[in-house]
């Protein structure tokens, strides 16, 4: 196994599963270990459209259970015999600036996220969190179509 170290943005989007089977493919070649990472975008100074505050979580561990249920939990399961050691965390905060220091705690080599999540009309009001990686991050960021 390498010490290589990838970090998979994960919100249970069809593109965010892409990008997952994207990273353990490449991770089967080259040894890499993968963390599939599901960050709540949760702040009462956060600027949301109409959409994103009739969807927003009103019950945190309810949105924390659904986070492991039913985005990370079926990850785990689909590559687990693929031979890539994984891993798997959630947390709260903006995706945009979560995903860029975790990559940056952990020492990853690349971060993979799908070019859209699951809002569409935040990504076009407020500007996706692939497309502020890709301008901020120190590493590598491979947008999965």
């Amino acid at each position: 196994m390498s010490n290589l170290k990838y970090l998979v943005g994960v919100d249970g989007s069809e593109w965010s599963e892409r990008a997952a089977e994207q990273a353990v493919s490449i991770a089967v070649d080259t040894g890499a270990s993968v963390l599939f990472m599901c960050v709540t975008n949760w702040s009462d100074y956060t600027m949301m459209t109409v959409e994103a505050a009739m969807n927003r979580p009103v019950d945190k561990a309810e949105e924390e259970k659904h986070a492991l249920v039913d985005v990370l939990n079926p990850l785990v399961e689909k590559y687990r015999g693929s031979g890539v050691a994984i891993e798997t965390a959630h947390t709260w905060g903006d995706p945009r600036y979560v995903l860029r220091e975790k990559a940056r705690d952990i020492h990853a080599d690349i971060i993979f996220m799908g070019r859209r999540g699951r809002s569409k009309l935040t990504d076009l009001v407020m500007g996706s969190v692939s497309n502020a990686l890709v301008h901020s991050a120190h590493v590598p960021v491979l947008l999965v179509p």
